[in-house]
This record gives C-alpha cells, sequence and structure tokens, in this order.
C-alpha cells in the first residue's frame, strides 16, 4: 500500500488552479475545476480527485477540451436548458449549468437541465449539494465511456452512469447519495492498478465474460475495446440482481444523452489520451412545493439520526447512511490536511515541474 501524506486543502486547490491556467483556462474556471476536483479527495473519493488531473492536462494540451468555451443553448424554457458545451470543461461547465437549474427553480420550484458534447465533470454529489444549500433537492446523472457489461454480455455497452441525489438536514447535514449504477467505476480499477492490487472477485470480467483479478489488462482491455467490463450494480447475472444496475445505467443515457440529443452507449469511447465526450443531467427540486422546508429538515434530521445510531451487525463498528462517511472524512480535511497517496503526489511533481508550477508537497 502506498503511504499518504497529507497537504492543506487551499494549497492543493491553488495548485490545481494554477496548473489549470498554465493549461490555458479563464482564472474562474480554473479555479471552479480546482475546487470541485479537490472536493473529491477531501471527502476521500481518491478515484475522482487530483489523481485525474494528468487526463485533463492532456485533453487541454490535445485541445479534446478547452477553457473559455460558451455552451450553445440548444432549448430553454422557464423550467428547463438543454446545453451543447462544444467541449468545454465539464468541470466548470457544469457548475455553471447547476447555478442556472437552482435560479430556474428559485423562480419555478423545478427546474431540469440536460447537456451534450461536455466531459469529465468530477463527483456528481457536489452538484447535488449545491441545490441541498438553496432548501431544494438536487439530482444529477452523467453518461460515461462503455465500461459496463449488462446482464448476460461480455462487452462493454453502457458507462459506470452515476446518479447522485442530496436533501437538506438541519446544522448543514446532508444525504447524499453519490453512486455508480456499475459495481465500481473506473477510477477505483485505477486507482487498484497504481496499487497493484488484485480486483475483488465479482467486480469485472474479462473479454470472455469470465471473472478478471487484473486491474491493468481490464484497464488495457476496455480502453481498446477488446471486450471485457465492469459488472453493474448488483453483480454478475440475475442471482444478485445485476439486471437492476444495468436498468439504471439505461436510464442515465436517457435523461444525459437521449434527451440531449448527444452520444450514448458504446458509442461512448474513450481515447489513450483522455475521456470521451459525455453528457449530463442536472435537476434542482424546491422543499417548499411539498412542505415547509423546516419541516422537512426536521424530518431529515430525525431519519438521518435513527439511521447513524441503528445497531450494528456483530463485527461492524456502526451503521452509515449516504453522504456521512465523506462529510466525516471532509471534516478531517480541514483539520489535518488533504489526503493523497505517494503516487499521486508524484504525478503531481511531475506536471508542476513540467508546466512550471510550484508543487506545494515536500519530495
Amino acid at each position: 500500500m502506498s503511504q499518504k501524506i497529507r497537504i492543506e486543502r487551499s494549497k492543493l486547490e491553488r495548485f490545481c488552479a494554477a496548473v489549470f491556467m498554465k493549461l490555458g483556462l479563464p482564472p474562474d474556471e480554473a479555479q471552479d475545476s480546482a475546487e470541485i476536483l479537490v472536493a473529491a479527495d477531501a471527502r476521500g473519493i481518491e478515484s475522482h480527485g487530483v489523481g485525474r488531473l494528468w487526463r485533463y492536462k492532456n485533453g487541454l494540451q490535445r485541445g479534446i477540451m478547452a477553457g473559455g468555451v460558451q455552451a450553445t443553448v440548444l432549448r430553454e424554457t422557464p423550467l428547463s436548458l438543454v446545453l451543447d458545451a462544444n467541449g468545454a470543461m465539464g468541470l466548470s461547465l457544469s457548475k455553471r449549468a447547476m447555478t442556472r437549474v437552482i435560479g430556474k427553480a428559485k423562480t419555478g420550484g423545478a427546474a431540469f437541465s440536460s447537456v451534450r458534447n461536455s466531459n469529465h465533470f468530477g463527483i456528481a454529489g457536489y452538484y447535488t449539494e449545491m441545490a441541498a444549500r438553496e432548501d431544494m433537492m438536487g439530482i444529477c446523472m452523467t453518461n460515461t465511456a462503455a465500461l459496463g457489461v449488462p446482464t448476460f454480455g461480455r462487452k462493454a455497452m453502457f458507462g459506470t452512469n452515476p446518479i447522485a441525489f442530496s436533501i437538506p438536514a438541519h446544522d448543514g447535514r446532508k444525504f447524499t447519495l453519490d453512486m455508480a449504477t456499475t459495481v465500481v467505476t473506473r477510477g477505483k480499477i485505477e486507482v487498484y492498478d497504481r496499487e497493484q492490487k488484485p480486483l475483488p472477485s465479482g467486480w469485472a470480467v474479462d473479454t470472455r465474460g469470465v471473472g478478471t483479478s487484473d486491474a491493468h489488462s481490464l484497464l488495457e482491455d476496455m480502453l481498446y475495446q477488446r471486450g471485457g467490463g465492469i459488472m453493474p450494480l448488483g453483480g454478475e447475472g440475475e442471482l444478485l440482481s445485476g439486471y437492476k444496475g444495468y436498468g439504471l445505467a439505461e436510464v442515465v443515457d436517457i435523461m444525459t444523452a437521449v434527451l440531449s440529443g448527444g452520444v450514448f452507449g458504446q458509442s461512448v469511447i474513450d481515447s489513450q489520451a483522455t475521456s470521451a465526450r459525455v453528457c449530463h443531467f442536472f435537476a434542482a427540486i424546491r422543499l417548499d412545493l411539498f412542505r415547509d422546508p423546516e419541516d422537512i429538515k426536521s424530518d431529515m434530521d430525525r431519519l438521518l439520526s435513527e439511521l447513524e445510531n441503528a445497531e450494528p451487525a456483530e463485527g461492524c463498528e456502526r451503521v452509515y447512511y449516504a453522504g456521512l462517511k465523506e462529510h466525516e472524512a471532509e471534516s478531517e480535511s480541514a483539520l489535518g490536511g488533504v489526503s493523497l497517496s505517494e503516487k499521486v503526489a508524484a504525478q503531481l511533481r511531475q506536471i508542476g515541474e513540467e508546466l512550471g508550477v510550484p508543487v506545494p508537497i515536500a519530495p
């Protein structure tokens, strides 16, 4: 296991923002992108954090994505917004899109946006929590490159296609579900590859449709579309209900890509240098459409407390609700710094050296 180091969150954000500006992003986009990327590591979601900075660097240097790009409004109503991102940075573009959705919801009660031709946008829960802080429910989805194998299949036909949902309680507490519709994300497979660890049984299948523990070979097979991929949520076959995860993944493709006129399914393909162009969906729904927001948040307080105080199974320390681990990790990061593996730290040093950006991490 690689040794962990800790770095002050603001210093890590400033470094990433400086890298993004060196790569041509305007200051506001660079800051937003850095903030969202570092938020993943602060919450303990290393698969979507600064370990992906090299992919953004490659994408920007090769022109796959770009800063300062204005999205094209394809259709707009008081309650909806359809955008062509035109290859913009998915991180900053998504923050702007969700901001517009929240603004529409403040007036109309609810609002929705579907976006095509975008890029990787980090953790979906970041955007749903933007709505939760405004006394709204937030929903977010994105499709991804085809990495998931359908029930009874052997070839990737859909992405890891995450879904996120947030609703507030009091005192800043939130229920935030942020989940892939596959057993794990590719980012988690990349973490296992970096750490040279075997994949757990049931996570993925090889080109024959047979379970595999070889993270490196799996990543290469998926990259070059040789077959194989990650299992849908639930696992292989019908016994563990993998068809449910498969169905949810298709819902994401419909909401993000079919609604926006974007690319979906097996047509979403990564290159060796960077991620594929992808599609997103955002929604914000005001709590007061249903009841007084304070009453809803009080009931959420009770629900979250009941879950948190549930009796744990034998051998387990506690029961969590969705988002609790991440929010506790974020509090810990605020006190002790954001945790990074030494391998990710080495990547950041290399990027900083190449671009002439001082790295706030001791060698």
